[in-house]
């Protein structure tokens, strides 16, 4: 299995603000790796560094094998953005095709990467009429029509309905059977674990974290009761074992380490329980527990 991005050491600042401080990260043929981490984690940066839009300070970047500041390296490159403008009165067949010349390309490649992606009868419409989801197929047409070695996605799954994200990774993952990596940032964390291999957690421009995402769950000991009940927040916080509490809607979460334990007393408590289940933690509960701790960590 090829490296197709490669990330040693990479530093970044700007001025005195340290964006990423020494962030190792790879990117395997046919893997995808989910980059998660709060707000000003410095995800953006990497990404950055990745395209070639930003220098590394100190460290390596390459793209398959070669430096993502190069022309050549970035034909490699599919890039998926959260928001892409496109000219309103450009036809989308005419996107996909100025896509491919600037890949390196034949335009006729064009053709074969829109019916790839369900947009060969919107061949014709201009991207003034395009709905949010149109504007999210072509954009991956766009940064598919290259047969690139390497896809970073940024939010790629917005302004899709449930049918439309189905097919969105399906597609993504007859491109990674055939050898292209997928770098992928979002905070749809478990939709993430849902299609990422490996999960790597920025907090702060450092790794807090990289493994897979059931691995990452596993290391939460904490369990989470849900059920419809008649016991107020106040009751329910006062339970043996229960160390949160959300009322946020009509079944109350309750996280606990001895889920036995709080079943026996939530059951004597209250006969009209229903609506009972037990679930194990989940991949957003791990990456807040990492980022909270090291917030901790360094406040205190």
């Amino acid at each position: 299995m090829s490296t197709v991005l490669e990330v040693q050491g990479a530093r970044h600042r700007y001025g005195a603000t340290v964006a990423l401080d020494g962030v190792d990260l790879a990117v395997e043929a046919g893997e995808c790796v989910a980059l998660l981490g709060p707000n000003g984690a410095g995800k953006t940066t990497l990404v950055n560094l990745a395209v070639g839009l930003l220098p590394v300070h100190e460290g390596r970047v390459r793209v398959a094998g070669g430096d993502p500041r190069i022309a050549a390296t970035r034909r490699h490159l599919g890039v998926m953005q959260q928001s892409t403008g496109f000219p309103r009165t450009l036809k989308v067949g005419e996107l996909v095709a100025g896509a491919a010349v600037r890949a390196g390309m034949r335009r006729s490649a064009a053709g074969q990467v829109m019916a790839e992606v369900g947009l060969t009868d919107l061949a014709s419409r201009r991207a003034g009429k395009l709905s949010g989801g149109q504007r999210q197929r072509v954009a991956l047409a766009m940064a598919l029509v290259g047969d690139p070695a390497l896809l970073i996605l940024d939010e790629p799954t917005g302004g899709l309905d449930v049918s439309a994200r189905r097919v969105f990774w399906q597609t993504l993952a007859q491109r990674r059977e055939r050898g292209a990596g997928v770098l992928l940032t979002t905070h749809l964390i478990e939709e993430s674990a849902a299609v990422a291999e490996r999960v790597v957690v920025l907090h702060e421009g450092r790794v807090l974290a990289a493994d897979r995402p059931d691995a990452l769950v596993a290391r939460l000991p904490e369990r989470t009761v849900i059920a419809r009940t008649n016991l107020d927040a106040q009751r329910l916080r006062a339970l043996p074992g229960v160390v949160s509490v959300d009322t946020g809607s009509e079944l109350v979460r309750l996280g606990t380490r001895s889920p036995e334990a709080l079943l026996r007393v939530l059951l004597a408590e209250d006969p009209d329980l229903s609506d009972l289940r037990v679930e194990g933690a989940r991949l957003e509960e791990a990456v807040m527990s990492l980022t909270d701790t090291a917030t901790m960590e360094v406040t205190a």
